[in-house]
């Protein structure tokens, strides 16, 4: 996400609790992001061949995928990134999460590359140059498996999702590849120093 005055404005303590904890109006349970976290670390060690170590989450918010990251490999070593600092002030030190957007994340001071990277729930909400842009700095980055959820037009959603200026499919896979992302289904890509592990039918 962007540092702009309106977002840090959006992304309040009230943004959160009707999004993520009142049950009338949450989009996501603990119950779903333990799903997605299984998943993602599933697909990354398979092809790493070994445990998780490290994790990047960038855009993300209080840090819910951390309990979740935990709970299945308890000495994981987590950073997050979000633009909202009210979650950063909340649970910055706790949950070691920086404040920052997808257009800084080469100013930040993050490691040179991380096992697993996670992009949940945030890149729908990203101009499509500064979506670039952080791609071309997440590529290099990920040593492992990027999950990077990735939404169109054609989809159907529901939530807090933008009115316009989501993608198509195509042009997102045409983007995913500039950078050199594979993808292996699910919303996992191989980053580019791991994408020759993959054998041809697991392509997608």
């Amino acid at each position: 996400m962007s540092l702009r005055k309106d977002d840090l404005a959006r992304y309040d303590r009230a943004y959160f609790d009707r999004w993520y904890r009142d049950p009338e109006t949450r989009v996501k349970s603990g119950a779903a992001i333990r799903r997605k976290a299984a998943l993602a670390l599933s697909v990354a060690e398979y092809y790493l061949e070994r445990p998780v170590r490290t994790v990047l989450d960038a855009g993300c918010g209080e840090g819910n995928w951390l309990p979740a990251l935990r709970s299945l490999r308890p000495g994981i070593r987590y950073t997050g990134v979000d633009a909202s600092s009210y979650a950063v002030k909340r649970f910055g030190k706790k949950r070691n999460i920086r404040l920052g957007s997808f257009a800084t994340l080469e100013e930040i001071g993050l490691a040179e590359e991380y096992d697993l990277i996670i992009c949940s729930d945030t890149l729908f909400y990203l101009p499509i140059e500064e979506l670039e842009q952080g791609l071309g700095s997440l590529a290099h980055r990920t040593a492992g498996v990027a999950f990077l959820e990735l939404y169109t037009g054609e989809d159907s959603l529901v939530g807090d999702f933008p009115k316009e200026g989501l993608q198509s499919a195509v042009s997102y896979r045409r983007m995913l590849r500039r950078h050199g992302f594979l993808s292996v289904g699910s919303h996992c890509y191989l980053g580019p120093d791991i994408a020759e592990r993959a054998m041809e039918m697991e392509h997608c």
